[in-house]
């Protein structure tokens, strides 16, 4: 249940009624979230995974990508 897919359920609700509809749908996003949450070292190796792909590509923070010649 991404979090776009619960705002988007929101077009048809009044206007008056969209801020109390809209926590409530998120804060049971958050708890599905929280719930199903994945393991902090897990987490950490698929962001050591990514880091080492960035760096075979030489991809750098703040620098432009390379253009085609």
């Amino acid at each position: 249940m991404p979090r776009d897919s619960v705002l988007r359920r929101l077009a048809h609700v009044p206007l008056g009624w969209r801020h109390t509809v809209q926590t409530r749908a998120l804060h049971r996003y958050l708890r599905w979230r929280s719930t199903n949450a994945r393991h902090p070292d897990i987490l950490a190796a698929q962001r050591r995974e990514r880091a080492r792909i960035r760096s075979e590509k030489g991809v750098r923070w703040g620098r432009p990508a390379a253009r085609a010649a």
